[in-house]
Formats: C-alpha cells, structure tokens, sequence
C-alpha cells in the first residue's frame, strides 16, 4: 500500500460489481443546526450515492454553506447524524482517515496566496502522506495537467492567474490525494459562460473517468441542466425533495416553480434541449 492509497469500502455481497442496495457516500439523517437559538435546519434527511453528482441549492441563508460544513465536520451538528463513507463525521473524521477521501474546493479557492500552484497542490500530500519532495512534485504536476491547466501554470502564484485557471487550481489541490469523494461550493461562481461551461465539463469528464462522487453546492442553473444526477432543494429547514432536474420542473413547491420555472430556469432548460440536439 503507497502512502496515497486509502482504505476500500467492503465488497458487496456477490462480488465487486454487485452495488449494495444501500450504496451510500453520504447519509444525513434528521439533521439540526443552529446558531444560538436560530435554527437553520430541522429534520434534514439527505443521501448521496457513489458515483452520482448531487447540487444542493436553495435560497439565501437556507443553509447550504451550513450543510457542507456539517457533513466536512467544520460544524457539529446539533441533532441528527452525518455519515460519510459509513462513519459517523463527529465522531471518526481523524480516527478514520476520513479526510484523506475526500476533497473540497471552496467558493472562493481559498488558495495560499504566498504558495505557488504546485505548492497549494503539494500542500495536502505534505499533511497527510509521507511522500519524498521529489514524489510530491511529480504528482502535483499530474494534478495541474489532469485538471487543463498549463505545465508552467505550477510556478506561478495565484495572484497571476485568471479567475478560470484559479478554480482550476484549486480543483487539483482538491484532487491532491486521489479523493473518492469531491465537495465543491459554488465552483462556477465568478466565472464568464464559456468558462463555467467549460468547467462544468470538466467536472463530468473528471467524475466519468476517475469514479468520483460529486456534492456541490451551486447556483449556476447551467450547472444543474448540464452534469448533476440529481438536484436537492433545501427549504422550510429541510430537503424538501431530491430528484433529477426534470422532475423538478413539475414541483408544486413555490420556491422550486420560481426558481426553475422562472426566466433563466426556462433559458437554461431550452439551452440543455438544444444542445442535445445539436
């Protein structure tokens, strides 16, 4: 076992290609959070399967942030369970090596402003692994050339780089550690049409070929139409519903009919249609 290998869920019964009924990255169950006595979730029940790419969306201050950060282990919950990869987050994050199977983007990069790209890439590997320098730098060549950016993209600062080629980067420090599970918060935020297109396929093509799992948070309604499996909606304190995009569109829900019912929802729904006509 390398020190970038992380331990295998269990095989299911009949064999490796035989999935489990119950084949859950993420379960939360009858989640509560709040902050002092206001209470941003109340009885939140999500699951997330291996292989899917799930977006979490909702309106301003329903918790969405709040939600990632619970199921990260940066916030305890207040009632309710989070289990990732069958272990209960606030309890085995460290004891588990849960962190070294997961990677998370963060809205902004949140990149080391004093590192280089190939620096920020190595930063996990230097935390978690026992990988020699030179080791260390191959992979986080891999990792900028597996996300498109450049090779001389490695020496620069993210100060010299493009907002687009700073997502980049910061997905490949994400992918540092060979993640099963990939968090992404708001990952085409900032970003012009084309370059959240571009990313958004490079999300798929990276959850095709690598067999990832995908929780994101967006509100890129491009995003939605063009890579998720399934979307959650979070209101009134809760998932309200989990179901893929089309199955949202005929929602009684008020929040839900406006936000993918409403004009960009409409532009966003024809422009998935043409482009799988095209």
């Amino acid at each position: 076992m390398t020190d970038l290998d992380h331990p295998t869920a269990p095989e299911a019964p009949g064999g490796p290609d035989e999935a489990p009924a119950n084949d859950y990255v993420i379960e939360v169950s009858d989640l509560r959070s709040q902050f002092g006595d206001h209470v941003v979730h109340d009885g939140l029940d999500l699951n997330v399967r291996r292989g899917e790419i799930v977006a979490v969306v909702g309106g301003s201050g329903s918790g969405k942030s709040v939600l990632l950060n619970t199921i990260i282990g940066l916030k305890s919950p207040e009632g309710g369970l989070v289990k990732v990869f069958g272990q209960d987050v606030d309890k085995a994050r460290e004891a588990a090596g849960l962190e070294r199977r997961w990677g998370v983007l963060f809205q902004h990069g949140a990149l080391f402003s004093n590192l280089t790209v190939r620096e920020n890439v190595e930063a996990p590997m230097r935390e978690h692994t026992r990988l020699s320098a030179r080791e260390m730098e191959e992979l986080a060549d891999l990792k900028i050339a597996l996300v498109g950016l450049r090779p001389d993209a490695g020496a620069l600062k993210p100060a010299e780089l493009s907002g687009g080629m700073r997502k980049r980067a910061a997905l490949a420090r994400a992918l540092a550690l060979d993640p099963d599970l990939l968090f992404l918060d708001e990952p085409t935020a900032g970003l012009d049409p084309i370059g959240a297109g571009a990313f958004d396929e490079l999300i798929r093509d990276l959850s095709d070929s690598l067999h990832l799992t995908v929780f994101m948070i967006t509100h890129d309604l491009d995003s939605l139409y063009a890579i998720t499996d399934r979307v959650a909606v979070v209101a009134d304190k809760k998932v309200v519903v989990q179901a893929p995009v089309a199955e949202l569109e005929t929602s009684d829900h008020p929040w839900i009919r406006e936000y993918f019912l409403g004009p960009r929802g409409r532009a966003a729904a024809k422009a998935r249609v043409q482009a799988s006509e095209a």
